[in-house]
């Protein structure tokens, strides 16, 4: 039972690290578009393609995450707030792109 226990909370604390990760990754691009949104000359072709790469990537990887039936409530919100946010980045990404 220990050794269950030891590798639950290992689960864990790889969870958390990769929506850690996960979210400053999010962040990034953000702050990328943020920059694209104040300088149109950043918005070429080649820069539309790789931000909308990057923001497929994040989706795949955000709404594919199960949430284990030991994750808490808090871990549970900020998955949902990932995926909100990455709704919100798209949107963000079209207005520039236009």
């Amino acid at each position: 039972m220990q050794r269950q226990v030891e590798m639950q909370e290992a689960m864990v604390r790889a969870h958390r690290d990769f929506i850690k990760n996960l979210e400053k990754s999010v962040e990034l691009v953000a702050r990328d578009l943020e920059e694209a949104k104040e300088m149109t000359q950043i918005c070429t072709d080649e820069w539309c393609a790789a931000t909308e790469g990057v923001l497929d990537e994040l989706a795949k990887l955000v709404f594919s995450i199960s949430e284990p039936r030991w994750l808490s409530r808090d871990d549970s919100k900020k998955i949902s707030a990932l995926r909100h946010r990455i709704h919100d980045l798209y949107s963000r990404y079209k207005a520039v792109k236009k």
